[in-house]
């Protein structure tokens, strides 16, 4: 990993995942040295915020950003974003803090972070994969990425992956702060702003592993919120393309 990208911050919202932050952590300092990390945590009950704070006093390369409540995943990473742009970090990574992303394979999204604006980890091209999934999970996830390239024309494998590096310029000129959606829906805009807005973005194999501690944070209300802004976009986008088709032939006639 080279230097001229700038300092690199991994950002780790947790909402109760007090049994998980600590290994996770640990992992990430041991795979990536030099990263900080940054736990935004939304108010968790079960102390996952004080845990946190613990780790933070041992280690200065770990960080703490707490919040008022759940807010959500999009917003606790535009905060986290916003935290990591003021305070100078050339590179910015998503990260999940239930286990599910491993922190030993970051190194290969900052490596092709290199020739890219935007690295995601993928599990559908090939060499990635996800491990204890219910065949009904993954076809929720490889449906909703088919649909968003559908609607939107985006090329993107794993357009709802979550694991992914960012450049400090690529989030500033793609306006992330104006996202309010979560989950599913907030990867997908992320993706698709950063692909309309002319930056390169390359996704990379990943494994996917499914927690073991806790409790998952997926909702139906987080599938119906990805599928109907993904749709809405989607009629938008082909209208938009539409109208331009038939301008460009009234002008040729």
């Amino acid at each position: 990993m080279s230097e001229d990208l700038g300092p690199v911050l991994v950002i780790v919202p947790t909402f109760n995942e007090r049994e998980n932050i600590d290994l996770v952590t640990s992992r990430l300092r041991v795979a990536v040295p030099e990263a900080h990390i940054l736990i935004a945590d939304d108010n968790s009950p079960d102390g996952t915020g004080r845990r946190a704070d613990e780790l933070a006093a041992a280690d200065d390369h770990i960080h703490v950003l707490h919040r008022l409540g759940k807010q959500g995943l999009g917003a606790a990473y535009v905060a986290g974003f916003t935290w990591g742009l003021e305070h100078g970090y050339g590179v910015l990574v998503e990260h999940d803090a239930d286990g599910s992303h491993q922190p030993e394979q970051l190194p290969l999204l900052l490596d092709a972070l290199q020739d890219a604006d935007l690295v995601k980890g993928s599990r559908w091209v090939p060499g990635g994969k996800v491990v204890n999934w219910p065949r009904s999970r993954e076809m929720l996830s490889k449906g909703g990425s088919l649909w968003t390239r559908l609607m939107l024309g985006v090329p993107l494998r794993d357009a709802t992956g979550g694991f992914n590096a960012f450049r400090a310029e690529t989030l500033r000129g793609i306006n992330y702060d104006e996202i309010d959606s979560a989950g599913y829906c907030f990867q997908i805009d992320l993706g698709w702003r950063a692909l309309q807005a002319g930056y390169r973005v390359v996704e990379v194999p990943i494994t996917f592993v499914e927690r073991e501690y806790g409790q998952s944070k997926m909702s139906q209300r987080i599938v119906v919120e990805a599928l109907v802004l993904t749709t809405w976009w989607g009629v938008k986008h082909r209208a938009g393309q539409l109208r331009g088709l038939v301008g460009r032939r009234r002008e040729l006639a």
